[in-house]
């Protein structure tokens, strides 16, 4: 990738209050600052254009106001976070031609170099329709379904995402199950995106597919319609996103430390 590009886009967050495992989550605090804050803060330091919360909750869109944010407002009824940044970028008259970034709201230590360098991907790689990040995996994750695997080409193109453990290493796994393969092909996918809103457009007007369905997995429905998802490994540690009670402390640490 061109280093010294850096490409224009507009980095949307789409937060509700809703959490089956943490209800609130948004507006968790973490080190003196609701999460939704401190994700709004890592985007704006990301060379965006603009950052913009999508959220249908009120009191999301007061606490962002009040710390000088900017928010949509969105329907309750989208099924995903994607559906929530099209509207967006439909609300907002964006071009077909603009690059939105989709930043999950519970990313409050999302580096700001890895929003753009997965904005500057996609500008770069014309014949792509999206872009996301990847990491190594560990141990840990390997077989943890929560932690999402994706299989590349050799041009970095996304030939599948799985919560299972891809690709299968026959006669390493064999052998040791619990090891992580030396010079593993086995990335974790970090679940950030960029899209032209052209190809948004396109994303949220197909059905869901059963690839999509049998995964829980929206990218999938991306892949199943011929769309084109460029993939890099991230130029820098992503940072836990919260999910869970442990997350949250984690990252509460790791801002009380990172603040100290």
């Amino acid at each position: 990738m061109n280093q010294s590009h850096h490409a224009n886009f507009i980095v949307v967050i789409p937060a509700r209050y809703g959490s089956t495992r943490l209800p609130g989550k948004a507006l968790l605090p973490l080190g003196g600052k609701p999460m939704v804050v401190r994700t709004y803060e890592q985007a704006a330091s990301s060379r965006a254009e603009r950052v913009v919360v999508a959220t249908d909750d009120e009191r999301i869109r007061e606490v962002i106001i009040d710390h000088g944010g900017e928010v949509c407002m969105t329907s309750s009824h989208h099924v995903s976070g994607t559906d929530r940044v099209a509207e967006v970028a439909k609300k907002l008259k964006l071009a077909d031609d603009a690059i939105v970034v989709n930043v999950q709201g519970d990313e409050p230590l999302i580096p700001p170099s890895i929003i753009a360098q997965v904005a500057n991907n996609l500008a770069v790689h014309k014949g792509m329709d999206m872009a996301t990040l990847a990491e190594p995996i560990n141990a840990t994750l390997l077989h943890d379904r929560s932690a999402v695997k994706v299989v590349r080409a050799h041009n970095g193109r996304a030939l599948y995402f799985s919560r299972s453990t891809v690709p299968w290493y026959r006669d390493d796994f064999t052998a040791e199950p619990d090891a992580v393969p030396a010079d593993t092909l086995i990335r974790r996918h970090v679940g950030i995106y960029a899209y032209r809103v052209s190809f948004l457009k396109q994303f949220v007007a197909w059905p869901t597919c059963p690839l999509e369905n049998a995964e829980a997995l929206e990218q999938l429905r991306a892949l199943y319609f011929g769309g084109a998802i460029h993939v890099d490994d991230a130029r820098e540690e992503p940072g836990p996103g919260v999910d869970t009670a442990a997350d949250l402390e984690r990252a509460r640490a790791l801002i009380e430390a990172r603040e100290a």
